[in-house]
This record gives structure tokens, C-alpha cells and sequence, in this order.
């Protein structure tokens, strides 16, 4: 439980419910700015749209990614402690002393880079769909429904690259996948 989910599941499972309501949010929040001609307002004022709308977003999502992750991190750890000891009879002393045996900082430390870069891509991708909005409030709808397929597909393929870059680059980190 403990190294699948600091790995894999916890920044995977956090990524995409993040992605869907927070890619969704940015792209909806910029799209209706852009359409209603609030973009252009700012740039009159002397403000750099990009940098006054996607900025604040990033570095939010950089921030909040990780401690999300981590949280998915101890509830899921604590949850098969529960099922452990309430459905297969393992004893409370014998699962914490499993999972500190199996468990290295490493794992910690690989899903919460792995977080890192999933929030870079969810608010890229949420800020990028806002700004190519172009017509009315039908486009602002596509835009947010684009953002989170685009930012679910990104964080599968990044995952992806991920399992490949620690099956050759650290074989005994992987020897779990085995």
C-alpha cells in the first residue's frame, strides 16, 4: 500500500482530480475574461495578461500539489491500515513495521516530484485552453472540457515516462513493479 500509492497512485489519483477541477476553473475563468474583453483591459492598464493571470495560478498549484499528494499519501496508508487490521487480521505493530520496512524517502520523494510536474502541466494546460478561447460562452465551455482531457492525458503520458525513467535509471527502486 505505502509504496504504491507514494509512487504512483497518490500523485496520479491527486493529479487528475486537480486537473479536473482546477485545469477546468483556469481555462473557464481566463476564456470568460478573454471573451468579456477583460484581457484587453488589463493590457490597456499596463498589466502583462500572462503574467498577472497564469502566474498566481502556477505557483498556487505548485504549492498545494504536494501537500495534496501527500495527504492522499498518509489517508490511503491509514485506510489499509484499517483494512488490514479489520478485515485480514494483520496486527497494528506488524503493518506500521511493513511499511516503515518498505517505505525509503525516496518513494516520498518520487511522488512528490512527480506532483511537482503534474501541477506545472495541469495550470499550463488550464491557462494555454483559456487563452486560445476565441467567440462567445460556447467557447468558454469547450475550453474548460479541453483543458481536463488535455491535462488527463498529459499526466498519464508523464507517469508513463516516469515508470520508464525508474525502471532504467534506478532498477533497485523498481524492484517493487517486478
Amino acid at each position: 500500500v505505502s509504496l504504491y500509492m507514494t509512487r504512483e497512485l497518490g500523485p496520479m489519483i491527486t493529479a487528475i482530480i486537480v486537473a479536473g477541477r482546477s485545469s477546468s476553473a483556469f481555462a473557464a475563468e481566463i476564456g470568460s475574461m478573454k471573451v468579456s474583453g477583460e484581457g484587453d483591459a488589463l493590457t490597456v492598464m499596463g498589466f502583462d495578461p500572462h503574467a498577472f493571470l497564469v502566474l498566481p495560478k502556477v505557483i498556487a498549484t505548485l504549492l498545494v500539489m504536494p501537500l495534496l499528494t501527500l495527504f492522499s499519501d498518509i489517508f490511503a496508508i491509514l485506510g489499509g491500515l484499517i483494512v488490514g487490521v479489520g478485515v485480514l487480521d494483520l496486527t497494528m505493530h506488524g503493518y506500521i513495521d511493513m511499511t516503515y520496512e518498505t517505505l525509503t524517502l525516496f518513494d516520498v520523494y518520487w511522488g512528490i516530484g512527480k506532483s511537482v510536474i503534474f501541477a506545472l502541466m495541469i495550470s499550463w494546460t488550464g491557462c494555454l485552453r483559456g487563452f486560445q478561447v476565441s467567440g462567445g460562452a460556447t467557447a468558454v465551455g469547450q475550453a474548460a472540457t479541453s483543458a481536463v482531457v488535455t491535462s488527463i492525458f498529459i499526466i498519464i503520458l508523464i507517469d508513463s515516462i516516469f515508470a520508464v525513467l525508474l525502471t532504467y535509471w534506478a532498477p533497485e527502486q523498481a524492484n517493487f513493479l517486478m
